[in-house]
């Protein structure tokens, strides 16, 4: 279990320049949960919209495709925002990218929609748990939404060669309900591209 911030970037830092975009078990083409939560809360194009611990996935593609304009982009590897802005080419420009571990951000503006999917199971101490909420509370807007997704008591032990932290629908709702109110916490599998299946637990949450 790695418990520094250096430690926790130097290991993204090698996953990104090391596996391919369909080599992780995260890769998901077409971002459907991300997506599907835009839609079911009714997002303007306008809204402030952060992925957490995004990388160089396809929520941002998608987003800036359905004519989105106030995107951000956090996560801890530099090389996996590289990898998205390459992707992106001259789109790139239209995202705001933070290369930031999660713990440690310090939020200049107030999101409307905040998106994790599956960059909270990772922090397994409470210090690092304590400081994701905090900084939660600091970045949501008044109203504004936030969706975490974190493995099930169903899903995976580890990813990445790495503990995380199983959540239920019960945990993880109770880990927000000082500062946001819970609208719905579902159950998701996710089909990876090795053919397995992952269940996620996600939970939509109103700020107070």
């Amino acid at each position: 279990m790695m418990t520094t911030e250096f430690d926790r970037k130097k290991h993204w830092e090698n996953i990104y320049t090391t596996k391919q975009l369909n080599e992780v078990s995260w890769y998901q083409p077409n971002p459907e949960t991300a997506l599907g939560y835009v839609q079911k809360f009714n997002l303007s194009k306008d809204a402030k919209i952060i992925d957490i611990g995004g990388g160089d996935s396809f929520f941002a593609d998608a987003l800036l495709g359905l004519g989105y304009s106030n995107i951000t982009v956090l996560d801890i590897s530099e090389a996996s925002l590289e990898r998205a802005k390459n992707r992106l080419g001259k789109n790139a420009g239209k995202v705001n990218w933070i290369a930031c571990d999660i713990t440690e951000f310090t939020p200049a503006e107030k999101y409307d929609f905040w998106f994790d999917r599956a960059a909270f199971h990772f922090l397994t101490n409470d210090n690092d748990v304590a400081n994701y909420i905090s900084n939660t509370v600091k970045a949501i807007a008044d109203n504004g939404i936030a969706v975490i997704g974190t493995f099930s008591e169903n899903g995976p032990l580890k990813c990445s060669g790495i503990e995380i932290k199983q959540y239920s629908k019960e945990g993880l709702a109770s880990r927000f309900e000082s500062y946001f109110d819970t609208i719905e916490c579902i159950n998701l599998d996710h089909k990876t591209p090795f053919d397995t299946v992952q269940n996620f637990t996600f939970c939509s949450f109103r700020r107070k």
